[in-house]
């Protein structure tokens, strides 16, 4: 339990709140999703992809939105959380969110990186309250694999029970 969400389960909060983690994505290259190592968990670049599918393509700043941008950057969060979850066998795996990487497929001139990583980290909190806090990395980039719009990297500390 946490205690820091009055001894709620992350599962539970997921329960209540109507969220559910989509099966992790298989890997489009050599790597694992995500491995864990001396307690933390080191996700692989997570993408928007919904049902084995790319979400959208393309660049922020021409053609895809800064709200936009965020719906994928929590999707790509969701991904993510998967990956790390199924790494300690569960969301309650999880003791907390540590970093957050987040690199937007960004058109030039576009500098508006932290508002559309704003849609991972806010999923993250709302997941795990405080202890979804994290630091974090907004990165704009020329390209990105299969032209998605966003890819985030994701590291969390397990409980101590998960590894």
């Amino acid at each position: 339990m946490n205690e820091e969400l009055g001894g709620e389960r992350f599962s539970a909060r997921l329960a209540r709140l109507g969220i559910v983690l989509p099966p992790v994505p298989e890997p489009v290259a050599s790597y694992i999703p995500a491995i864990t190592i001396s307690g933390m968990i080191f996700t692989s670049g997570q993408l928007p992809f919904a049902g084995g599918e790319l979400v959208a393509t393309g660049k922020l700043g021409a053609g895809i939105t800064v709200a936009q941008g965020q719906e994928l950057a929590k999707l790509a969060a969701l991904n993510a959380v998967a990956a790390a979850a199924k790494a300690v066998d569960g969301i309650d795996g999880i003791r907390r969110i540590v970093k957050l990487t987040v690199y937007v497929n960004s058109a030039p001139g576009f500098t508006q990186q932290p508002a559309v990583a704003d849609g991972a980290s806010d999923a993250l909190i709302e997941i795990f309250g405080a202890l979804g806090k994290h630091t974090r990395t907004a990165i704009g980039v020329a390209e990105l694999p299969l032209d998605t719009p966003i890819e985030l990297e994701l590291v969390a500390e397990a409980n101590a029970s998960s590894f």
